[in-house]
């Protein structure tokens, strides 16, 4: 009753998330079903053949399994490490700058990158790699005697496009939100720490850094929460599906899209996506009850039963 208004506040929000993440997970049944259509959706789930697991047993005893899974951790756990230590430095470099303006100038030009799509940064990764015409081969490669490289077909190049690609698309939006973090830290702070004779490093190390933590650690949850979900454009159009380049560019969401496209399987799909969900929600516990064990107050959530009135 007392807090009446402010749950009256919450229902619109409560009203989008009902009915865009919790009734479709009705649609989680057909994981376990020969999906066929009959009349409409929700017929075909009510009359499509049970089949429990074998759906996931496609996706385990495939070949790929092992690599697409492996390309998929691997890669996530990079972006994750990276996704935290350069936008951080970053954003404690654009908080030093003494001319907001010129500091604004360059949350912008960072930003820029995350609004473009990955089938315009696929054309722009091909401007530069093209073996005929690409800004490397014919500036550098060949302006040194030597000769083109079809990065097209060179799967062990990959690993580090990638990564410079993901890297440089969302570095400017991860750097924004750790600068707004920083722009919160009470300035007295800093001040106080200046008339003792700290220097700037020392007011980053034992103010800054140890203030942006519980920030770090929630951007950090949130990601290993989809550490075995790939992003689809960055795998798929950049490397131009080149077959070629699978054993390093195949991750599980590009193997189960070409998957559906040629068998059709919606149920195979299904599993597919249901087992990330898992897998990743699994995750995500688990680095939160670690991260509960060491400092309960920097953790995503828990709850504190002495809190809780009687």
């Amino acid at each position: 009753r007392t807090n009446g208004a402010f749950i009256a506040m919450l229902l619109p929000g409560l009203f989008v998330l009902l009915i865009n993440n919790y009734i479709p997970m009705f649609g989680v049944v057909i994981a376990f079903k020969r999906y066929r259509f009959n009349k409409d959706f929700f017929t075909s789930i009510l009359t499509s053949e049970w089949i429990g697991f074998k759906n996931f047993e496609f996706f385990f005893k495939t070949p790929q399994a092992y690599e697409v899974t492996r390309n998929t951790i691997l890669y996530n756990f990079v972006f994750i490490a990276l996704g935290v230590v350069i936008p951080v430095i970053l954003a404690i470099a654009l908080n030093e700058l003494l001319n907001k303006r010129l500091s604004n100038f360059y949350q912008s030009i960072m930003f820029l990158p995350y609004f473009l799509s990955w089938i315009v940064v696929s054309y722009l990764a091909f401007s530069m790699l093209s073996m005929e015409n690409g800004f490397i081969n014919r500036n550098i490669i060949r302006a040194l005697g030597l000769e083109s490289v079809n990065w097209y077909s060179e799967p062990k190049y990959w690993p580090f496009i990638l990564t410079f690609f993901q890297v440089w698309k969302y570095t400017g939006y991860n750097a924004v939100v750790y600068h707004a973090a920083i722009s919160g830290i009470d300035s007295e702070y800093y001040e106080s720490a200046a008339i003792d004779g700290a220097t700037k490093w020392q007011q980053t190390r034992f103010i800054t850094i140890p203030l942006l933590q519980p920030v770090i650690i929630i951007m950090t949850l949130l990601a290993v929460g989809r550490i075995f979900n790939a992003d689809f454009g960055l795998f798929f159009n950049v490397p131009k599906d080149s077959g070629a380049l699978y054993s390093v560019t195949d991750v599980i969401d590009t193997y189960v899209f070409r998957a559906l496209r040629n068998s059709n399987s919606v149920g195979m799909a299904s599993a597919s996506g249901l087992y990330q969900a898992v897998i990743g929600c699994i995750t995500v516990f688990t680095a939160n009850f670690i991260v509960r064990k060491i400092d309960k107050e920097k953790a995503l959530f828990y709850r504190d039963v002495k809190s809780v009135p009687r």
